[in-house]
């Protein structure tokens, strides 16, 4: 009988923030300039005899939530939805809150509840050495996942280190 064998010691660590990222915006706007900026110092590698990005969008997830307060500002419900792209969560947001048909079953005034949203981005690299590993963004929290050698969890560090919203 075969049996497993350890051939990689992956980690994960996690940075906690002080304070939640405030909204969809600051958080696509932190992802996109990682991208952009190759702030991990990824690069690019063939698969398959295909050029692939250094670093990519991974797997995208944005909840829009939304209360409904009666005449006196009382909460008397609430309703949520999924996305997978920010412009799918404003859109949702758009039409939850123009649903006077829901207003009124639920019985009060729509709300968007943007502090109680839930969002996360995974970011796909490839670092030089080869390692391919994960940063996964929420307004809570950053993970850097499935990596072996420490300076990469350092560069995404000193990186983290420089963006007040990632405090």
């Amino acid at each position: 009988m075969a049996d497993f064998i350890q051939k990689a010691n992956v980690k994960r660590s996690v940075r906690d923030l002080t304070t939640p990222i405030p909204d969809v915006a600051t958080l696509n706007t932190l992802v996109q300039g990682a991208i952009d900026t190759n702030a991990f110092q990824c690069v690019d590698f063939t698969r398959a005899g295909v050029t692939v990005p250094g670093m990519t969008r991974g797997t995208e997830s944005y909840a829009v939530k939304v209360i409904y307060e009666d005449g006196n500002a009382k909460n008397v419900g609430n309703t949520s939805a999924k996305a997978k792209t920010v412009a799918g969560l404003n859109a949702a947001a758009t039409a939850i809150l123009a649903d006077n048909a829901l207003s009124a079953a639920i019985g009060g005034t729509a709300l968007r509840d943007v502090q109680n949203e839930n969002y996360s981005v995974s970011v796909k690299c490839h670092d030089p050495n080869g390692e391919d590993y994960m940063v996964t963004f929420t307004r809570k929290n950053i993970t850097v996942s499935t990596y072996e050698d420490n300076a990469i969890v350092a560069r995404v560090n000193t990186w983290a280190n420089t963006k007040p919203a990632l405090a």
